[in-house]
């Protein structure tokens, strides 16, 4: 009775509990991750997951997850006629040992050491390729992206570089909208691994509804800014987000001060 008590007060104040000050930069910072998202293909997790993570660590993953899942969806309703869905059915089986490699690692290695190693992974990644050296999209290469991104996006909840990396060649179309079906089939099955560990919390859902209308505003705005980002432009903003995750991940991820 209790615990159905509670659900029933989660729905009805999801913010409950929840500094308002802290409430108005997680609004903030989603707005913003959902306009870099919605412009280059991935940047909602970039943006939001540090200040969630300092702000209100509890909610991490499942807030970002659901959001990460959500988001898609609304995208996805403008710009569906340029997936790669050949490639997603490559990447996507691929991601599911990944995730189950991810969680192993996470059993044997320290967040920390695993977050330096992605870093850095990522940022050759794109120091590699920021010299116009094109890596085939192909059976090989999308089953070593969708399988390095579960292993990253399970061990370290950034796991859309790989795969944006490949895909940074084909048109802004295609990145968006492939990425976009990616994110919302990994972060399910991320979810599903949480609901089976237990780790599931309604409240957590919830509150990510709430935070919704922040999506919607950040959509809105990319519509208006998307007109003003050339084409030629996108493929150098998706490295630069690919860039500034991993140097995101890096700090987050050395233990500054022991």
């Amino acid at each position: 009775m209790t615990e159905t008590n509670d659900a029933v007060m989660s729905a009805a104040m999801p913010f409950a509990g929840l500094d308002p000050v802290v409430v108005a930069v997680l609004a903030t910072t989603l707005v913003v991750g959902a306009t870099v998202q919605g412009l280059v293909g991935l940047g909602l997790g970039l943006v939001a997951a540090p200040v969630t993570m300092l702000l209100e660590p509890a909610l991490m993953p499942d807030l970002l997850l659901w959001l990460a899942m959500l988001f898609p969806l609304v995208t996805l309703t403008r710009e569906h006629d340029d997936i790669d869905w050949r490639g997603l059915a490559w990447s996507v089986s691929a991601r599911i040992p990944g995730t189950a490699l991810g969680v192993f690692l996470l059993t044997i290695f320290s967040k920390h050491a695993l977050g330096v190693a992605v870093a850095l992974m990522v940022l050759v990644s794109v120091a590699t390729t920021v010299r116009a050296v094109v890596v085939p999209v192909n059976r090989s290469s999308l089953v070593t992206a969708g399988f390095a991104s579960g292993v990253t996006g399970t061990a370290t909840s950034i796991g859309g570089p790989p795969l944006a990396i490949l895909y940074q060649h084909r048109s802004p179309e295609q990145i968006r909208s492939t990425l976009g079906v990616y994110f919302v089939i990994g972060a399910a099955l991320s979810l599903v691994g949480l609901a089976v560990g237990g780790r599931l919390e309604t409240s957590t859902f919830v509150l990510a509804m709430a935070f919704v209308p922040c999506l919607l505003v950040g959509f809105v705005i990319t519509r208006v800014l998307r007109g003003l980002v050339p084409r030629e432009r996108v493929r150098v903003a998706v490295l630069v987000v690919c860039a500034a995750s991993a140097v995101v991940l890096l700090v987050r991820s050395v233990p500054w001060g022991g």
